[in-house]
């Protein structure tokens, strides 16, 4: 709201004007001019804030899931949390790593390219000596990893994969396969280096061990899909989600539920005298021919028609016709 000048105010300001203290034109100029903000196009910003808080959203779900892996897996403390989600080009990413650490290539089909999960080497061999009964402890020094080593961390982040998928799965379903494990980054290139990228960087504890776990999703990568990562798509796909759940949960009772199930082979009207003189030998004429279907109810409800019989010395019924919408009919 504009401020409202006293009288002694605007005596004051025109005073200033007619004696040139102020100048008119340099207030015109003032009012008009415009606010000039550069712009990199370097680091062109290609995911928004609504897309960029569902990728938080989403990965703040993998961290969960990546927890509750991690922990059942090394059997220690796990601590994993999502510290930062950032777009940058490509090429910043890769400065930005350690020029030794462990890559996962890995594709998210039904999307086209590749994707990164960088883990850093304090924690990615602190996950190898736990494995290898130590006490989790990272080495200073770090090596190229071993062929068995690089079998182990595979079969470690092919399960780390599965809970990707699972956290991604409100939005789409992803068919994941790690591609290669590579430790050097300047060998990896999954898209030019100008390339706009969402880095997740994942706070890592295990054990005494700390670093960062990095996940880098290409925006041409995702392109497909970015519609669906927005604030709209996703609370409606966790309504629907949890009203399928419902669903489900319904079900799951009602087929758990116990119903009662009777054939009748017909019915003959009997007087009470009648019913209280009946003894063994007596013969009740029934409204139903013996060559015709009988009656199998559901509850009250006429659901099918079969035909009785003997099977394996049992009395049975052959089904030979289902009611679909059932006939309900009265004690």
């Amino acid at each position: 709201m504009s401020e409202v000048l006293s009288q002694s105010e605007i005596d004051a300001l025109l005073t200033a004007i007619s004696s040139g203290e102020l100048d008119a034109e340099e207030i015109r100029k003032d009012e008009v001019q415009k606010k000039v903000k550069s712009y990199d196009f370097k680091r062109a910003y290609r995911f928004s804030k609504d897309q960029t808080r569902s990728l938080t959203r989403i990965h703040e779900n993998f961290a969960r899931l990546l927890t509750s892996y991690f922990s059942a897996q090394f059997r220690t403390f796990v601590q994993i949390t999502v510290a930062s989600v950032d777009q940058l080009p490509y090429d910043e990413f890769i400065r930005s790593i350690p020029k030794m650490t462990i890559l996962n290539v890995f594709e998210a089909f039904p999307l086209e390219g590749r994707m990164v999960m960088e883990v850093n080497p304090n924690i990615a061999y602190a996950m190898l000596d736990r494995l290898m009964g130590g006490q989790g402890i990272s080495t200073e020094k770090f090596r190229t990893l071993t062929e068995i080593e690089i079998i182990v961390m595979e079969k470690i982040f092919n399960k780390a994969l599965e809970n990707f998928a699972e956290a991604w799965k409100a939005i789409v379903d992803f068919d994941l396969e790690l591609e290669l494990l590579e430790t050097n980054p300047q060998f990896m290139q999954i898209v030019s280096p100008n390339e706009t990228v969402a880095v997740i960087s994942l706070s890592t504890k295990i054990g005494d061990a700390a670093g960062m776990i990095n996940i880098c999703l290409p925006h041409v990568v995702l392109e497909p899909i970015m519609t669906k990562l927005t604030a709209h798509h996703w609370f409606s796909s966790q309504k629907k989600t949890r009203v399928e759940g419902e669903i489900q949960q319904i079900e799951e009772r009602v087929k758990k539920a116990s119903v009662v199930i009777k054939a009748e082979l017909g019915s003959s009207p009997l007087t009470i005298g009648e019913f209280l003189n009946l003894s063994i030998g007596d013969v009740i004429q029934l409204d139903t021919l013996y060559e015709e279907s009988i009656k199998v109810k559901v509850g009250n409800m006429l659901k099918y028609r079969a035909q009785p019989g003997i099977s394996k010395k049992r009395v049975a019924l052959q089904v030979t016709e289902v009611l679909n919408e059932g006939v309900e009919e009265n004690e």
